[in-house]
């Protein structure tokens, strides 16, 4: 059964690994998707070939402040009416508080701009869509790192992320009486470039290291569950965060 046939979905950050397993698992279950890439053009288009069904690809800097009002703007022009909201592009830039400042302040305000105010803004017009639309669905990629600290390299990551779930948690709220919904996904270690780069660095005993299932969690596993999130039968998964960690870190 294709359980989102007629839904169009914007889908951020589209050309990474849990990105493209999204846009792939969604085409499948009967979405046309909307991908946003960001400067991998080549690849953007050849999965919106791949899945077909309709989909698209829209070229937007999200590190800009213009960017999600732009590539918003440009969505609702060619693709109209969406059903689905997903915020999946996000960075992690390493940094130290040895940094000179004028560093460490850049490095926060581009994690900040990308993690955090991009989505804000897409969720802004999302929710300003939806109610005009009879509701819609919102998923935001958080991870594990937003809940109970991060590790000191990488401060920014895990505190954009923290954001992100309580803006998730404020919409869910705030806009259930509008048929809006939002759900945001914590995911541990997932098998993507970023973790092969940690890997190649220290090696994958310290990359599985704490993980009790003994394995990372492969992008087709968050693509799966972004799927089932925005069926029209789950809306009471509204205001959830949902742990994929291999029980790394239970709450």
């Amino acid at each position: 059964m294709a359980h989102l046939s007629g839904q169009t979905v914007l889908l951020t950050g589209a050309t990474g690994s849990i990105g493209s397993a999204i846009a792939r698992e969604l085409a499948g279950e009967g979405a046309r998707v909307v991908l946003q890439y960001g400067t991998n053009r080549k690849k953007a288009e050849e999965l919106t070939a791949e899945i077909g069904n309709g989909a698209m690809c829209f070229q937007a800097d999200l590190a800009a402040m213009a960017g999600p009002t732009n590539l918003w703007s440009e969505v609702q022009s060619a693709a109209g009416r969406i059903h689905g909201l997903i915020n999946n592009a996000g960075i992690l830039s390493p940094s130290s508080v040895e940094d000179p400042l004028d560093a460490w302040q850049e490095t926060w305000s581009t994690d900040v701009q990308v993690n955090l105010l991009a989505a804000a803004d897409l969720c802004r017009a999302t929710i300003r869509h939806f109610r005009l639309h009879d509701g819609g669905k919102i998923i935001n990629i958080a991870s594990r790192a937003g809940q109970g600290g991060y590790r000191p390299e990488a401060m920014s990551y895990g505190a954009t992320k923290a954001a992100l779930i309580n803006l998730t948690q404020s919409i869910a709220g705030g806009f259930g009486r509008d048929n809006v919904t939002a759900t945001a996904l914590a995911p541990g270690w997932v098998r993507t470039e970023m973790s092969d780069a940690y890997i190649a660095e220290h090696g994958e005993t310290a990359a599985l290291q704490g993980i009790p299932v003994g394995q990372m969690a492969e992008p087709s596993e968050i693509a799966e569950l972004v799927s089932f999130v925005l069926r029209s039968s789950q809306a009471s998964l509204s205001g959830a965060v949902l742990d994929v960690n291999g029980a790394s870190q239970m709450r």
